[in-house]
């Protein structure tokens, strides 16, 4: 028999996360070569914005379940208990405000507290997944994934990058001793520092002994940044290594198809106007770096200096709109957790990340200060494969 699933989201429409992930659970999605239906139900939705080119009522219309005015309604498919066995929560778009720090004030945390008390209240909690990031908020995030933990249910969080195609196809061995890793990132801030901040520590957790937590931060921008290359704060050689992983380098490589080294060759401070760099002191001595370098390229790149390894790299594949193919990778797997009720990877990492980003946010307020982070005391370990997509 069919799961059934309830979607809470806060927009249906083209090329939202919504649209992008639920319409697969509809309409099934392509899978190692072949197309591929979950053995899935959508029968509800709640959706908390409806703006000009919403898809919800057609998408109901069209596959037989019903909008309803709220998230209780929705788990309860308007009955008196909660009538579905998993929930797709995906709080990307729409019209909400920003914070001092930049950050979109998605309704994630509200919308997941809503299901969490129609689950005490009706004595049974199902699986849920959590699009990106779990909340601008730190403690928030962390209520969230205790309640998962009180509660006993299977909790799935973050965005398709650690889970999409690597080019080359690099998985970094378990335990494997990392001396310094190094991101290139592009995009506004809030939304895409969150998918290259996630990429990397899908990287780095499986460094010896797993993630140990974080002890301080710092976000640096403009001339800083370079003046930070020089005195070695972050790698040249590392940054090298990942923009040659990139397949968009900008400039003159636009202009007239010359292949580039943007590091060596002077070109990033023409082409990169406003840079942002990510300092992060984990726990356990491992320094790492994003770089935020729009208009130098346009795609997502790794680097680390691993022992016995060299310097190894990689690119995070992000294929085109409006397919957008990579989705496919990660709904495959919020399909796994919500069949097997077991998280292929741990929402740990979600949590971790949404707290560095938060706390990089803030230290950009406070005049790009170095801030302490003892609230992001978060430990875990890597799952035995790094779970992204290969074939």
């Amino acid at each position: 028999m069919a799961l059934r699933l309830a979607v809470v989201t806060t927009i249906y429409r083209y090329l939202s996360h919504a649209q992008h992930i639920a319409d697969r659970f509809l309409i099934g999605y392509p899978l190692k070569g072949r197309w591929h239906r979950p053995d899935m139900k959508v029968v509800s939705l709640y959706v908390d914005q409806k703006p000009e080119g919403d898809q919800s009522e057609e998408r109901a219309k069209e596959f037989g379940f019903q909008v309803y005015p709220t998230i209780a309604g929705a788990l309860r498919c308007g009955g008196p208990k909660l009538a579905v066995d998993g929930i797709l929560i995906i709080g990307e778009h729409g019209n909400y405000p920003r914070n001092e720090k930049g950050q979109v004030l998605y309704p994630r945390h509200e919308f997941f507290k809503q299901c969490v008390e129609v689950f005490e209240k009706d004595g049974r909690a199902v699986p849920v997944y959590n699009d990106k990031h779990l909340s601008y908020s730190f403690e928030k995030a962390k209520w969230m994934v205790e309640a998962s933990r009180r509660l006993k249910f299977p909790m799935l969080a973050g965005s398709s990058l650690p889970v999409t195609w690597r080019l080359p196809d690099l998985e970094l061995p378990l335990g494997c001793q990392i001396e310094s890793a190094l991101m290139v990132g592009v995009g506004g801030s809030d939304p895409m520092d969150y998918h290259a901040l996630e990429a990397m520590q899908c990287m780095i957790e499986r460094r010896k002994g797993g993630e140990a937590g974080v002890q301080a931060v710092q976000l640096i921008e403009g001339d800083a940044v370079w003046r930070a290359g020089e005195e070695g704060r972050w790698s040249k050689s590392l940054l090298a290594a990942a923009l040659c992983r990139s397949d968009s380098p900008q400039g003159l490589t636009i202009q007239d198809g010359r292949t580039q080294d943007l590091v060596a060759g002077g070109e990033l401070p023409k082409l990169v106007k406003s840079p942002a760099a990510y300092f992060i002191e984990h726990r356990d001595g491992l320094r790492t770096t994003l770089l935020m370098l729009n208009g130098a390229v346009k795609d997502y790149t790794f680097a680390a200096k691993v022992k016995g390894m060299g310097i190894a790299s990689t690119q995070f594949f992000l294929s085109p709109t409006p397919n957008v193919t990579y989705s496919a990778c990660l709904t495959s797997r919020i399909e796994e957790m919500l069949a097997t009720r077991k998280a292929p990877y741990p929402v740990e990492r979600t949590l971790i990340v949404s707290g560095i980003l938060e706390s990089c946010l803030t230290s950009r307020l406070q005049s790009h200060a170095r801030l302490e982070t003892p609230h992001l005391d978060v430990r875990y370990r890597a799952p035995k494969e790094s779970q992204h997509a290969r074939a």
